[in-house]
């Protein structure tokens, strides 16, 4: 069959629910368009409560977010940031941002996140070459947690400060408690490939009321209290507009369904794809006391192992298997190709890589929307299966 027989399946997209227009409605029936407004208020509420965390600032991008929470953390032109090397760019561009250098560490084969023993590998080598790190920005890649107690113990014992990027993370935990809370600054994004979305946003978390109003405070332009417009410090037009938040409120309802329907995906996939030759549903079981959200359902294809006595089928990479399921108008995506290796930040330093660049070369992400039937997931395992023979 054609491609264009079939309808498209995407990665990740938005999948709206009940309530959204409700809020929006309310906000153009009031005139609260611009941003400022009760749905802003509403949904930095909503956002705590889902959180369990006191101070939330809504703002128009998860990479806004990320520049403010480093700014309030401290970093400044000559500075080095510590960052995994598996991650989007928006992990890292805002380090750059503000003249500093990125340092990056290699993956754990477990999670995927930063390795601990590379971290310390990292710090105490930055520290011996007198350049003490500023802050560490720690990812939950795919929404699955970190390793939190080594991570967070290391950056006790060097005095470092946290940026928690929870950007795909909504509704993850660990030891039962919602993954954001866990750094000195929080980030969430509400992108629109995210697992709720305002089509673009972001929001800033933290248990500090005086790093909250310097964010509200640097995302309006940072402007004085004054009665005319006076502007003693550089601000930023970060803030998420009122219509925006209101349909983050409508899916703010939606969070414990939405991760309900996460998981059930990644299960079936797990299930129904253990008799595929070549390939293994990554990141299974969670490690222990972890609770993914499952944004994304990732595979890892398998190369052949030299030592068996059978002869194992032709590896298969992930660009030809993505390349067929486009002719099954299905979308899929690598997985994240390690900053490191980007030419943006050749120069930067790295403190390992190969189990990242392994991971890169090897892995693919399939869609994992919350609006796929059994049908849609059905559709994906025959493609899949078509392709490995």
């Amino acid at each position: 069959m054609r491609s264009q027989d079939y309808d498209r399946l995407y990665l990740s997209p938005p999948h709206l629910g009940r309530h959204e227009l409700n809020y929006v409605h309310k906000a153009i029936e009031d005139n609260w368009v611009a941003p400022a407004g009760p749905n802003i208020s509403g949904f930095e509420a909503d956002i705590c409560a889902a959180v369990g965390m006191p101070h939330c600032v809504a703002l128009n991008s998860g990479t806004a977010a990320i520049h403010l929470g480093l700014i309030l953390l401290g970093v400044e032109p000559g500075d080095e940031v510590l960052c995994p090397s598996f991650t989007f760019v928006a992990t890292a561009n805002p380090i750059v941002y503000l003249g500093a250098t990125p340092v990056f560490v290699d993956s754990e084969p477990d999670t995927w996140n930063l390795c601990p023993e590379r971290l310390r590998e990292a710090i105490v080598d930055r520290i011996a070459k007198g350049k003490k790190p500023k802050a560490l920005i720690m990812v939950h890649l795919y929404g699955m947690p970190a390793k939190l107690p080594e991570i967070l113990a290391l950056a006790r014992e060097f005095d470092i400060p946290v940026l928690e990027d929870a950007a795909e993370a909504l509704g993850s935990e660990w030891e039962q408690q919602p993954l954001g809370g866990f750094g000195r600054v929080g980030v969430f994004s509400f992108n629109g490939n995210k697992i709720l979305t305002t089509s673009g946003g972001g929001a800033l978390m933290t248990y500090d009321r005086a790093l909250a109003e310097k964010a509200r405070f640097l995302a309006t332009q940072a402007k004085d209290d004054a009665p005319y417009y006076q502007h003693s410090e550089v601000g930023y037009n970060y803030r998420l507009s009122n219509i925006l938040a209101g349909i983050g409120r409508g899916q703010m309802e939606l969070l414990p369904e939405r991760v309900k329907r996460r998981r059930q995906i990644f299960d079936w996939y797990r299930e129904h794809l253990a008799g595929l030759p070549g390939i293994t549903v990554a990141l299974a079981p969670e490690p222990a006391g972890s609770r993914s959200n499952r944004w994304l359902t990732t595979i890892l294809l398998n190369p052949a192992d030299p030592d068996a006595d059978a002869p194992a089928a032709p590896f298969i990479t992930p660009e030809t298997l993505r390349q067929h399921l486009e002719t099954r108008n299905i979308e899929s995506r690598p997985l994240w190709k390690p900053l490191h290796l980007q030419p943006l930040f050749a120069e930067a330093p790295m403190y390992g890589g190969a189990v990242c660049a392994d991971l890169f070369a090897r892995g693919l992400c399939l869609p994992s929307g919350t609006a796929m039937t059994d049908g849609d997931l059905r559709r994906v395992k025959e493609a899949l299966a078509e392709a490995l023979g």
